[in-house]
Parts: structure tokens; sequence; C-alpha cells
């Protein structure tokens, strides 16, 4: 009798450690779904990728040819667009059609445009390697620009290291990308839109996705990774 009651008394005790000691406290009223570790812990099947192991595996390769998209891919240039919606066309997106914003755009408003970090990374990683850089941009083509000049002095590329910047337009009925990526024989391009890996796939060559910033003007964000390309890690600045 003696062993039954102890053994009911460490049963007692034990129970008092486990059950929830809140069970019978009020609780605030519920405003979300709330998360929990094991869904903070879950991520999507991307194919994440790293600058040195983009490095890592052209090792070995020769020099070659390579592409990047402008805008949100390796410069922040949202202040830009975001002054050309305002003053241009408040209510719609009717400035990017409006030949005086892409002047402004391509002459003056780049001054505002910040280097992403993954850009100025990405770029010396391909010059150290030798490889030939080309920046090929949806823009409207202007008679002057100042495009080229801002990126070589916000990427540090060096002068004899620089091409001109390509702009290659914006066709809702064609990528206008793939010819110029065709003609400079590019066998990788990275760009931060749909269009940019849809243009790399077309041509059976790497599309590489860069990561758009959240605060950038050109909403809705892509999702990265959805059509199997590598996307870079913390690329999004």
């Amino acid at each position: 009798m003696k062993k039954i009651t102890l053994t009911l008394s460490v049963l007692a005790l034990a129970l008092s450690f486990t059950v929830p000691s809140q069970a019978n406290v009020p609780l605030p009223e519920t405003v979300s779904p709330g998360v929990t570790v094991v869904q903070l812990a879950q991520q999507q099947p991307v194919h994440w990728v790293s600058i040195q192991q983009i490095e890592q595996s052209l090792a070995g390769q020769p020099p070659m040819a390579v592409g990047f998209d402008i805008d949100d891919t390796v410069m922040f240039s949202s202040p830009g667009f975001y002054r050309g919606k305002l003053e241009y066309s408040p209510n719609d997106y009717s400035y990017l059609k409006n030949p005086e914003f892409w002047e402004k755009m391509n002459n003056e408003w780049d001054k505002f445009s910040m280097p992403k970090k993954v850009g100025i990374e990405l770029v010396h990683m391909h010059l150290k390697r030798s490889d030939n850089v080309y920046f090929i941009t949806g823009r409207t083509k202007t008679k002057t620009e100042t495009v080229t000049q801002y990126l070589q002095q916000g990427l540090a590329i060096p002068a004899d290291k620089m091409n001109p910047v390509i702009f290659a337009g914006d066709d809702a009925s064609k990528n206008n990308k793939v010819s110029w990526m065709r003609d400079h024989q590019l066998k990788i391009y990275y760009g931060d839109a749909d269009a940019d890996i849809a243009a790399a796939h077309e041509l059976n060559i790497r599309g590489i996705r860069i990561l758009r910033a959240a605060n950038s003007s050109y909403q809705p964000l892509p999702k990265a990774g959805q059509f199997g390309e590598e996307v870079v890690i913390n690329s999004q600045y």
C-alpha cells in the first residue's frame, strides 16, 4: 500500500511539471496566426548560390562574355524612376513611354542611383577572370546618355574594361535582349526580372537571378527561382 501511495505521489509531482501552468490563465485576444519555430525554419526549394560558388564553377574555363541587366541588378535606381512617375504620370506608368522621362533618367537622374554590393562583387569577380562584361538594359535609348559613366564610377570598373551600355528598349511583343545577348555570344546573364531569365533560357545560356530589393519602384516583386535558375544569396542589396 505504501508503494502504491508513493508511486501516485511521484506521478502527481511529475504531472505538476508537465501540465501547462497557464492552462487556467486567461490569454489576450488572438490578432494573427502566429508562427512556430518549425515554420520559421522552412525554406522554399530554390537553387541558392554564392558569388564564391559561381567563381568556383568557372574555374579552368577560358575568359568569356557575360552580361548584366542594370536596374535592380547592379544598380538600385528606383529614386529616378520614382521621381519620373511623380513628375510625368502620378496615377499610372505611362511615364515609361515618355521620351522626356528617358532623357532625364539616362542623362541626369542616375546620379541618385546606388550601386548594389552584389553588382560590384560580381563584376569584379568576372574582371579578375578577364571576362568581357556587357550591360544590357531594357531602358529606351536616347540621343545622349551618362548611364555608362555612372556605372563605371559606381562599380569601379577600369576605363579600358568598360563597354558602352546597350539599350535594348522595351517591347511587350518580344524580348529585345535576346538578339544582343546572341550577338555578343554571352555565356552568362544576370538579371532580376523574369524576362532576363527567359532570355537566357531562350539562348540556352546560364541565367542567374539577382534579388530585387523589396523597396524597388518596380512592383510586384518577381518570384526568384521559379524557373529553376540559380539565385544569388543576399543579392537584394
